[in-house]
């Protein structure tokens, strides 16, 4: 068996922060990273020095601020990001709901912008935050794009039901993606959480290929479809942001 090695347990350590974990004491830290106490110790202390962790007054600790500088520095998503931001924010205008954007990351989709308001309906996504592909609006546009190795290994794997409104059978989940595919967008109503309804389409970026999904969350009533027109709007400018042409225009 190969030992591991030094950074192995330095990425053992800084993958146990999440949405959820945003701040934990060593002995915890170590007990998740499956580290010994002074071992954990010892890396943390390293971390803090070159600023990638960071120590609140409870001794907790916490992502460092250093190492979200590097990490939005150096983001590949920061293209996509930049030349989506303005339209996101016509559109959060238009819907006050959440506006989001999200990307394909393996067999997830990953959430690397949204905008809120103080009274919108309920969102269990997160900027960084990630879902499985069947669950969402966003997964879905981008399951859907997906290649279709990807699309096979996803519907041969157990569905989970957020709700009772999530799809979980694989024949269902077979047609809405073709459904999406010749339409254009998806509609998730109560898919993740009851009282509330996921729209979503395609992003492209130059040569037309399906680059991200842009969507909001909505409350779950006979309204949430009116916001198709402007999240079509918003997805191709964007998508003319991107570099795509008037002659690859699919959307």
């Amino acid at each position: 068996m190969r030992k591991e090695t030094v950074l192995g347990r330095v990425v053992r350590i800084l993958e146990v922060f999440g949405t959820d974990t945003t701040a934990v004491g060593v002995s915890e830290l170590a007990r998740r990273a499956d580290l010994h106490v002074a071992t954990a110790s010892r890396l943390v202390e390293q971390l803090v020095g070159y600023g990638w962790l960071q120590r609140d007054g409870d001794r907790k600790v916490r992502i460092g601020v250093r190492l979200w500088e590097l990490a939005s520095r150096a983001s590949p998503t920061l293209p996509l990001r930049e030349a989506a931001m303005p339209y996101m924010e016509d559109l959060h205008a238009v819907v006050r709901q959440h506006t989001q954007l999200g990307v394909l990351d393996g067999d997830e989709v990953l959430f690397v912008e949204r905008l809120s308001a103080r009274h919108a309906v309920i969102n269990l996504t997160r900027i960084a935050g990630r879902l499985p592909l069947h669950v969402s609006s966003s997964g879905e546009v981008l399951l859907a794009y997906a290649p279709p190795e990807l699309q096979e290994r996803v519907l041969q794997e157990p569905l989970r039901a957020y709700t009772p409104k999530t799809v979980t059978d694989p024949k269902v989940l077979r047609r809405r993606l073709a459904d999406i595919r010749r339409e254009g967008f998806v509609v998730c109503a109560g898919f993740v959480d009851e009282r509330a309804t996921g729209i979503a389409v395609p992003v492209r970026g130059p040569g037309g290929d399906v680059v991200a999904a842009l969507s909001v969350v909505v409350p779950n009533d006979a309204k949430a479809r009116m916001q198709v027109p402007a999240l079509r709007a918003a997805a191709l400018g964007i998508s003319r942001a991107m570099g795509l042409s008037l002659s690859e225009n699919r959307l």
